[in-house]
C-alpha cells in the first residue's frame, strides 16, 4: 500500500486522467474530490464488493448454456 500526505487542496494524479484532491477534513473525516474519464466508474469499497458478490451468485446460479441445434 503506497501512503501519501496531502493537504487541503493538493491532489494526486492517477494513470494521467484521474484526479483525486483533498476537498476538506474534518477529524477522522476527509472528503475526497475526484475528476475521472465517464468511463471509468467509481464505488465505495463496500458497494463494490455487494456488486462482485452478486455477480458470483449470479455466475453460480445460471445454467450452462446448451446447443439444441
Amino acid at each position: 500500500m503506497l501512503y501519501l500526505t496531502r493537504k487541503i487542496g493538493e491532489s494526486l494524479i492517477i494513470n494521467d486522467d484521474i484526479e483525486l484532491t483533498v476537498v476538506d477534513v474534518r477529524g477522522k473525516s476527509i472528503k475526497l474530490g475526484l475528476t475521472f474519464p465517464s468511463d471509468v466508474s467509481v464505488y465505495r469499497q463496500e458497494i463494490y464488493e455487494r456488486i462482485q458478490a452478486e455477480k458470483a451468485a449470479e455466475a453460480a446460479g445460471a445454467s450452462p448454456a446448451t446447443d439444441d441445434d
